[in-house]
């Protein structure tokens, strides 16, 4: 099984289909807002749009945090403000957050199996850890 490949092809699957007249990341955050009384809380004075840009670019950091096992900048900021010392997103969160996102993958990919789901969840993880290692951390994610 190459992680690599799959992961790549459902990425592509996901970002080319409309559902329900929504597009991938989108729905997502509905989902995810949908998802618990605590997300829909932390997201209540949220511009959703510029949220939903900034997830993207958050989205593809994960994904070169995987490729390159390196933490750039943006990584290390968004870590920053994520801990309890800022925003305060708690460790569960993320783990919600990769729910749902695995979810959303699974209604947006028609081809989406165990491998697939198992890709999308190892190309995730090693950027989850880095941000939940860091929550009690504060300002400092290794810059």
């Amino acid at each position: 099984m190459d992680i690599e490949c799959l992961f790549d092809a459902s990425y592509v699957r996901v970002l080319s289909r409309e559902v329900g007249g929504q597009v991938f990341f989108e729905d997502f955050y509905d989902r995810f807002l949908a998802a618990s009384p605590e997300v829909a809380e932390k997201f209540r004075h949220t511009d959703m749009a510029r949220q939903r840009a900034m997830l993207k670019k958050a989205f593809y950091r994960l994904l070169s945090f995987y490729v390159s096992s390196h933490a750039d900048y943006y990584l290390k900021e968004v870590a920053a403000s994520h801990s309890r010392a800022q925003l305060d997103i708690a460790p569960a969160l993320y783990d919600l957050w990769l729910e749902t996102l695995i979810d959303t993958v699974r209604v947006y990919d028609e081809q989406f199996d165990d491998e697939v789901e198992l890709a999308w969840r190892l190309v995730m993880t090693p950027g989850i850890v880095f941000m939940t290692f860091h929550y009690d951390r504060g300002n400092d994610p290794g810059g």
